[in-house]
Formats: C-alpha cells, sequence, structure tokens
C-alpha cells in the first residue's frame, strides 16, 4: 500500500478518482464499452485510438502555414490566437479525463479553504520541483523534462502558439500536494507554462509516483493562454499523460521509489480505471536513463 496518512481524508487514492470519473465520464466509459464488439469495434477502429469516442484526427504531409504569436517563457503571456510552423504526419484530438480528486484548479476545497494554485504568486514556470509563494521544500526524484507540444487537429495539425497548459501529479511518495497531510503546506510539482511559437511548453520536474490502483500519471488543463489560467472554468480541455512500464520499472528500482514499485506490481493500463479503454495518444515517449534524468515527450492535439 502506499505511505498514505491514515488520517487524511483528502488523499483518497484510486477511490476518489473512480467516484470522479463515474460522476464525469461516465457515459464516455459506457459508449466505449458498447462499441467494444461488433460493428462498435469496427467504428472504434476508423476513429482513431486513445479512449475518446469523440476524439478526431487529422492528417498532412505538407509543412503547416502560419506564424505564431505570444512568447514561451515562464514570464511570458499569450493570445492563444497564433498558429506556428512545422511537419506533422498525423495528429488526433486527446481524450478528455477526469481532473481526479486533487486539480488544486479553484474547483475544490483542501484544508478547508478553496485549494487553486494557479492563484499562486508565481505559478507560471518551468520547474516546478520546488514549492512557491512562501512555501518552501522541493520535490526529490529522478528528474524529467516533459516536453507537450499543443497542435490544433481542425487546421493541419498546426502548432498553437501562446496557449497554456497547466501540469500537476503527485511526488514520488504518491502524495499530492497541497491535499495530502505530509505535503499539505506544499505546492510543488504544479506549474503553467505558455507555449512557444513550436506549440511546446517544458516542464522540469520529477519522475511521478505510483500509488495503489492507478498507472504513473499526470494530469493537466489546456487554456487560451496564461491570463485565463486562473480558474478551471476557464479551462478548454484536461487529460493525463501515461508512462511507458519498463520505464517506470526502472525508475522504481532506484532509491526513494520502493513503495511505486510495489503497487505497479499490483495494476496495469487494463485494470487502470483511466487509461483501460485506450492510452494510444497519451502515452508519453522517453528518452535517457534513471542517473542522468529522462526527456518524456507528447503531442496534445485539441480542435482549436
Amino acid at each position: 500500500m502506499p505511505r498514505h496518512d491514515p488520517q487524511d481524508a483528502h488523499h483518497l487514492g484510486l477511490a476518489a478518482d473512480l467516484d470522479t470519473l463515474l460522476r464525469q465520464s461516465a457515459d464516455r466509459r459506457r459508449l466505449l464499452r458498447w462499441l467494444g464488439g461488433g460493428a462498435g469495434a469496427a467504428a472504434l477502429m476508423l476513429g482513431g485510438c486513445g479512449g475518446g469516442g469523440d476524439d478526431g484526427s487529422t492528417t498532412t504531409t505538407g509543412a503547416d502555414t502560419g506564424t505564431g504569436t505570444g512568447t514561451g517563457t515562464s514570464t511570458g503571456t499569450g493570445t492563444g490566437t497564433g498558429t506556428g510552423t512545422g511537419t506533422t504526419t498525423t495528429c488526433s484530438v486527446i481524450p478528455e479525463e477526469t481532473a481526479g480528486p486533487y486539480p488544486g484548479d479553484g474547483s475544490n476545497a483542501s484544508n478547508g479553504g478553496i485549494a487553486n494554485a494557479l492563484m499562486l504568486s508565481g505559478i507560471v514556470r518551468s520547474d516546478i520541483r520546488s514549492s512557491i509563494a512562501g512555501a518552501s521544500g522541493t520535490a526529490a526524484g529522478v528528474p524529467l523534462t516533459m516536453r507537450l507540444q499543443l497542435v490544433n487537429t481542425g487546421a493541419s495539425c498546426a502548432s498553437l502558439a501562446g496557449y497554456a497548459i497547466y501540469l500537476w501529479h503527485c511526488d514520488r511518495d504518491g502524495y499530492y500536494s497541497m491535499y495530502s497531510a505530509a505535503v499539505a503546506s506544499q505546492n510543488y510539482l504544479r506549474g503553467v507554462q505558455a507555449t512557444g511559437s513550436d506549440g511546446i511548453a517544458v516542464f522540469q520536474t520529477i519522475f511521478p509516483g505510483c500509488y495503489d490502483g492507478r498507472m504513473p500519471h499526470m494530469h493537466f488543463e489546456v487554456y487560451r493562454s496564461t491570463t485565463t489560467a486562473t480558474n478551471f472554468s476557464n479551462k478548454l480541455k484536461t487529460s493525463q499523460i501515461a508512462f511507458p512500464t519498463d520505464v517506470c520499472t526502472t525508475v522504481y528500482n532506484t532509491s526513494g521509489y520502493a513503495s511505486s514499485l510495489r503497487n505497479l506490481g499490483r495494476t496495469s493500463f487494463a485494470s487502470d480505471n483511466i487509461f483501460s479503454d485506450g492510452y494510444a495518444t497519451q502515452l508519453a515517449t522517453l528518452s535517457g536513463n534513471a542517473t542522468d534524468g529522462y526527456v518524456g515527450t507528447l503531442q496534445v492535439g485539441i480542435a482549436g
């Protein structure tokens, strides 16, 4: 079992994730189960991978056109109206997923008040390993650089510049800052980045832990700009990032991840309540090693 404080009413793990999932995504899951056989399965194959019954895809072989606007630095603001340049072959709308019980986006409460990391001074940043706004503490773990590229599936996979991505995830012990009793005073492993002209937002973080009942994952929300990334009501998309099992096993065999290794051995993509219906468009590509750290990349397609 993960090392969660049994008195921590907010850190409910799989039970809370499942409850949120059933409330927010029941229709989607039922549709996907219906599509599991016969003509439904054929329709799903034609519709593309990734689990979203309403997900669209775009394929192009030429160079995309348009110029980007906005900045990609941790202090820049974007208009969210630009499209960047580049060449891609295919893109699909990433599935909509639950934000889970620990979003810190103003949608729920923790420790007697509304939990909204998006309003913290300094939340627009690339390195999210340390706490900010008067809180102290740094999350330990194997270094991970996440590069998320936002593209428009409705415009030949053009890069979306000047948008904002809010990324958050648990620490190597499976705790979520602002919610779990052990780290309720921390706000690390949460941050917002604007996408550059290439549609890419970069986050310096650690490899997330694995808590009981869920495969290792990260959460993110997409906003029109850093200016609007202040409350969940402005978000355009919510989804999650999955990680290859072999890399997770390698990382969890390093110091500090012992509980994650045990939890990983008790779950799988087939049993995961989020990824069991498909995760191809949510699976990050990783390079590197557990000593020097990893670089993860993922294309995030939205109907911009």
